[in-house]
């Protein structure tokens, strides 16, 4: 009488990922059975790696849950400022001090373009002639246009972050916490096993200071008044 064999149960990932430190603690245990001669102050130097694998990932576990929720706040915030600001077109008028900047001068903005002064003029929210100074790139042609954002009296505001900018805000902030995780992490790690180094000596020279006249045979030698 023939039995259709059962199809193999996939095991899930929690149960793989359960498997797997199993037979690494396994190892670790069969390790130090192989090897009695490892010292405690061997263990307390992979016990110093672990913790300070363990502290780097979960730090950095929390950089990132950081990072992304400080972008979400910040897009929040942005988004709402779009809903309460305006964004208008201002009529440029001329270079605001076009005689009083040497050539070449100027100031940078985003890192791309000069910008200067620029006397331009717009219509407020409620239907107000408004003029003023803003800072346009230095190529703007008088008669042309550029965007402002203006608030609900019509007054010049800065403009809400971009998805962009907000990105870019994001990965810096990640980056610069990773880096200074890492570097708290190392130097802990560090400082521990400095110590641990000079753990070692001082049970080195216990240890040669006990064996070595037993070694030698200088205890067994008769002692000279």
């Amino acid at each position: 009488m023939s039995s259709t064999p059962r199809p193999a149960r996939t095991a899930s990932p929690t149960q793989r990922t359960g498997r797997r430190l199993r037979r690494a603690l396994g190892s670790r245990r069969a390790v130090n059975r192989r090897e009695p001669l490892a010292r405690p102050v061997d263990r307390a130097r992979s016990r110093a790696w672990l913790a300070a694998a363990l502290a780097l990932v979960v730090g950095l576990a929390g950089v990132v849950t950081a990072a992304v929720l400080g972008y979400r706040s910040a897009g929040r915030t942005a988004e709402t400022e779009r809903g309460r600001l305006h964004r208008i077109e201002a009529l440029v008028l001329g270079k605001a001090t076009p005689t009083e900047e040497p050539s070449g001068s100027g100031r940078w903005s985003s890192g791309y373009e000069r910008r200067v002064d620029t006397s331009v003029a717009w219509t407020a929210p409620g239907g107000d002639a408004r003029t003023g100074t803003i800072e346009a790139p230095r190529a703007t042609p008088t008669g042309s246009t550029v965007t402002l954002w203006v608030d609900d009296a019509g007054r010049p505001v800065t403009p809400p972050a971009t998805r962009v900018g907000l990105t870019v805000g994001a990965v810096c902030a990640g980056l610069a916490g990773a880096v200074t995780l890492a570097t708290l992490v190392g130097a802990a790690l560090a400082l521990r096993l400095r110590a641990l180094d000079r753990r070692a000596a001082r049970d080195w020279e216990r240890s040669w200071a006990h064996w070595e006249p037993r070694w030698s045979g200088r205890t067994s030698q008769p002692q000279e008044d």
